[in-house]
């Protein structure tokens, strides 16, 4: 058992409201302090009280109320966050009821989906608030029944003596333990004596979800609301010229048609500020149905635009940016990379990588692309805004509400203060919604329009409107001694317009001469964080690149991963190797062993990956065969390191999405452009994993290794695309360097 200093002050750490019949308000502030926020009615409780980034709410009835801070989207923080507080509380989490915080920025940091880190930063934070409850109501016993607090025990939501064989639920203790002063130091469970974290719990919303309550933000109403849609270019490139809404604007419904501006010129955007075209038309009306038919009949005129610079922040350090004129097609992109791959900038050399090549008996290059990717949630982007005078209410789903909300104080002159934004849940991100221009698209017009909105996006106006994965490729070289030893490696990786180069991740650090460079190439396509943002690319090229370095060293594919990870282990070259060998070994190994490596079945091609990202590790065996010209993949085993699991079942349900989803993705995922124009815009063209193109059969395995928690939502990801393409390999006897996988294969 740990003992934790509580590090917040009493004010800081705890509300306490004097509910009727007794009971305690336990405010957990998110990594800050806390202050009172908004009431919100609990399920046995007062109808007010303080609502704020995290915490406790215990009822005289011994019901407990926990807030779970992050927007949930899948990932099943909504769950998992609170199991960790109610461990600590020692609570009975039959009796927990959970509720979806709104955005608090006076109260939260990191209120946000990304990175896959709220577990891991959150966890010393949430146990102990659970744990300072939890004294909290040992020292009221104390109190109560004239004991000492040493002798007082807690377990299921109850405090109990057990030589006056005295016992009593949270409840009874709540009132006196909101009087008494906060603890210096709280000890904190030894993870060998825990009862809810790492046993399955069910997602709290489950029943919600199969039962089609309104979770959602498309489900989200207010009596008097109006629906919005927009009409943005139909190229990147393009502005808004003018617009004849005459034949519109007297049709059934329709309360107004107007230009507006999302984003002011002279606005100095921050990280997820992006976007493609801030000048759009606004169509308002009764209804979406009514809004639809008004927009088809709106008579629009583009121009191109000239290019612009555009100030940013990228979390203090300042920026100017070059946004190129111009309507762009694959074509010129493809050359452009080229041309840009030639003046790349050195990020990490180790030894001396020139002589290696030079002296070379054997040299292995290939080049590896990826192609531009939408985020297709299978929700459209949505936002409700209602803007009154100098105060904004807004729900619906976004990713980084903390972030968005700044530019939308901005945006509208209203003070933050004066924002507020629930959070509903997410119908699908993977990024996407950390880009919520929709949000302060729906404000703007609900301002000009002075009444409730709904902003509507179609699924075209999604696809069309921006935010793509990146355009990427990247060339790796290896060179081999006469004998077949590995003696250099050289990566030279970008894309337009962010590269994908972690330049001291794996095999960084185990080959003694080693060069990574990068480059970038502008463009006026907008593109932003797709799942596990440039691994999943550079993942899929770099493993596939091992496996067939592997080959031509005769080597098995695990056991040459194994000797590099071995030696970056023993002899590490360089000091900045941001892996830990044992850890990305443990799950090679691990991989190796439940997927019986050795023993192929007849029929099956089998391929292997393994990538760290995200703070955790991941290996993947896939699987498959072709039938009658189809993939079919059998069987997917794949081994995570994420530390201690807090709910199994769910750790097991997002790894088994990241298989089908990575699957999916490699297999069909493209977006192409000609002049500016993205060649998709439903999923008519743009192709989808199916149901018959899932694994038959994944096989989950958690490394044990008693380590806090890291990520998980992205983890799994990236290294599927580099096991299937090596087991295409093997099926087929053709590497595959150009993603989608689909195109090479009927070829």
């Amino acid at each position: 058992m740990s003992i934790s200093k509580t590090s917040l002050n009493r004010r800081s750490f705890l509300k306490v409201s004097a509910l009727a019949g007794g009971g305690l308000f336990l405010s957990v502030g998110w990594l800050t302090g806390c202050k009172p926020g908004s009431k919100e009615a609990a399920l046995g409780m007062p109808e007010e009280w303080f609502r704020i980034n995290g915490f406790i709410q215990i009822g005289d009835n011994g019901l407990v109320t926990i807030m779970s801070p992050n927007p949930e989207g899948g990932q099943n923080i909504k769950t998992g966050m609170p199991m960790i507080v109610a461990e600590e509380l020692d609570a009975d989490w039959s009796k927990v009821l959970v509720e979806q915080a709104p955005l608090d920025t006076d109260n939260f940091t990191r209120q946000f989906i990304g990175g896959s880190q709220a577990i891991r930063i959150g966890w010393n934070v949430l146990r102990q608030a659970g744990a300072t409850a939890r004294q909290l109501l040992v020292n009221a016993a104390a109190q109560t029944w004239d004991v000492p607090a040493n002798e007082i025990t807690t377990e299921s939501g109850y405090v109990f003596h057990t030589a006056s064989k005295k016992k009593a639920h949270f409840g009874e203790m709540a009132s006196l333990a909101a009087t008494l002063p906060l603890p210096e130091n709280v000890q904190l469970k030894d993870k060998k004596d825990y009862k809810i974290i790492g046993t399955a719990r069910k997602n709290v919303d489950a029943k919600k979800i199969v039962t089609g309550k309104p979770l959602f933000g498309v489900d989200y109403k207010k009596e008097g609301m109006l629906y919005a849609m927009i009409i943005h270019p139909p190229a990147h490139g393009l502005k808004l010229k003018s617009f004849d809404a005459s034949e519109a604007t007297g049709m059934p419904g329709i309360k107004d048609i107007f230009q507006i501006k999302s984003h002011q010129d002279d606005y100095e955007r921050t990280f997820f500020d992006t976007t493609s075209f801030t000048d759009t038309v606004a169509i308002v009306g009764n209804s979406t149905w009514e809004v639809m038919n008004a927009k088809k009949t709106v008579k629009v005129e583009w121009e191109e635009f000239s290019t612009y610079e555009e100030s940013r922040d990228w979390n203090g350090r300042k920026e100017k940016r070059t946004i190129p004129a111009g309507l762009e097609s694959e074509s010129d992109q493809q050359r452009k990379m080229t041309d840009a791959a030639k003046k790349a900038r050195t990020l990490r050399k180790d030894g001396n990588p020139e002589a290696a090549f030079a002296n070379a008996a054997k040299v292995i290059e290939r080049t590896f692309y990826g192609p531009f990717m939408a985020h297709n949630c299978m929700e459209p982007m949505n936002f409700f805004a209602h803007v009154q005078g100098d105060k904004v209410a807004c729900a619906g789903p976004l990713q980084k509400p903390e972030l968005t909300e700044q530019a939308l104080s901005s945006r509208l002159g209203i003070p933050i203060e004066n924002i507020h934004i629930d959070m509903t849940r997410l119908g699908g991100g993977y990024g996407r919604r950390s880009y919520a221009h929709w949000l302060i698209e729906a404000a703007v017009i609900s301002q000009k329009v002075n009444a409730p909105i709904k902003l509507m996006y179609t699924r075209e106006d999604d696809m069309t409107g921006g935010i793509y994965r990146p355009m990427y490729q990247a060339t790796y070289r290896a060179a081999l001694d006469k004998d077949n030893n590995l003696i250099g490696f050289h990566v030279n990786s970008g894309g337009l317009v962010e590269p994908p180069s972690h330049p001291n991740r794996f095999p960084a650090g185990a080959i003694d001469n080693y060069l990574a460079e990068e480059w970038i190439v502008s463009s006026n396509i907008t593109v932003g964080s797709f799942r596990a943002p440039r691994s999943n690319f550079i993942a899929a090229a770099e493993q596939s690149f091992l496996d067939e370095v592997a080959e031509t060293m005769r080597k098995d594919p695990i056991d040459f991963r194994l000797e590099l990870l071995q030696k970056a282990k023993q002899n590490p070259v360089g000091e900045n190797n941001d892996y830990d060998p044992d850890r990305y070994a443990g799950v090679l190994k691990l991989v190796k062993d439940k997927s019986n490596w050795g023993q192929v079945p007849a029929g099956i091609s089998r391929g292997v990956s393994a990538y760290f990202c995200h703070n955790s590790y991941a290996a993947q065996v896939v699987d498959l065969k072709i039938e009658n010209g189809r993939v079919k993949v059998e069987k997917v085993v794949q081994a995570l390191d994420c530390g201690l699991v807090i709910n199994p079942d769910a750790a097991k349900n997002l790894s088994e999405g990241c298989v089908v989803d990575g699957i999916g993705t490699a297999m069909f995922g493209e977006l192409k452009f000609e002049k500016g124009q993205p060649d998709r815009s439903n999923f008519d063209r743009y192709r989808m994993i199916r149901m018959a193109e899932a694994p038959k059969e994944i096989e989950t395995y958690f490394v044990e290794n008693g380590e806090d928690p890291t990520g998980l939502g992205e983890p799994g990801y990236p290294p599927v695309f580099a096991a299937l393409a090596n087991a295409l390999y093997r099926a087929t006897g053709k590497r595959l360097y150009r993603q989608p996988f689909v195109h090479q294969l009927s070829n």
